[in-house]
């Protein structure tokens, strides 16, 4: 690992991920965790101050040494037990249903097999374990599209591997989770990089939503969301 991904991108990382609008979507989605929960892309730990009093106990998974020591600064406030996992998503050192929700935001675009770590996240969630998703991916509109698949070799190169062409509702159903409720729209920004993908998923194997039949008025519907 080179001294830009060490030193420089957890940084970079950390900074752009305090946006006000990024904050919404971490409104929307990370109350609803319960129980035992694992946070697969925990980063700095900016979903913290976000969980309710529902939550038992967090693992919060991440593979950047960097990123995890941000969490620790941020843990003192916190009235749940925290345990910090310096691992891979693709191979998560849990007991198989050992835990009662995953959380993932803004994660499932930098795994380089996506698929499998949310295999990995299907296998350690208790049967009919919730999944807890705000991810942004690719967008329903072709020229959109066309850009996203244009930009992300480069930017993938800057943003530690994150890739703006991946269907996230897509990647959820092929891991054998069943989609239950889904919201997909543009937050503000430029469009190849704002394409939302907000929802849950139980843990068991059915057809997927379409994201494109979710009504607006879908409880998990992003803010301002330009359909």
């Amino acid at each position: 690992m080179g001294f830009y991904q060490r030193h420089v991108l957890p940084r970079l990382t950390d900074l752009a991920m305090r946006t006000s609008e990024i904050a919404r979507y971490r409104e929307r989605i990370v109350p609803l965790a319960r129980g035992r929960v694992l946070e697969i892309g925990a980063g700095s730990g900016l979903n913290l101050p976000y969980y309710g009093p529902q939550v038992e106990q967090l693992f919060a998974l991440d593979k950047s040494p960097e990123l995890l020591r941000m969490t620790r600064a941020r843990v003192q406030r916190i009235a749940f037990d925290v345990r910090f996992l310096l691992e891979d998503a693709r191979g998560v050192p849990l007991p198989d249903r050992s835990v009662d929700t995953v959380l993932t935001t803004f994660t499932l675009c930098s795994i380089v097999e996506a698929t499998q770590a949310l295999r990995e996240a299907r296998r350690v969630l208790e049967p009919g374990g919730l999944l807890l998703f705000a991810e942004h991916g690719l967008a329903p509109d072709a020229n959109v599209q066309t850009w996203q698949r244009r930009l992300s070799p480069a930017w993938s190169k800057l943003a530690g591997g994150c890739r703006l062409d991946r269907r996230i509702d897509a990647l959820i159903a092929t891991a054998g989770f069943s989609v239950t409720a889904l919201a997909a729209g543009y937050a503000q920004g430029a469009r190849p990089f704002s394409y939302m993908y907000v929802g849950q998923a139980r843990a068991t194997a059915c057809d997927r939503v379409d994201s494109n039949q979710v009504s607006a008025s879908d409880p998990f519907a992003p803010p301002n969301a330009a359909r």
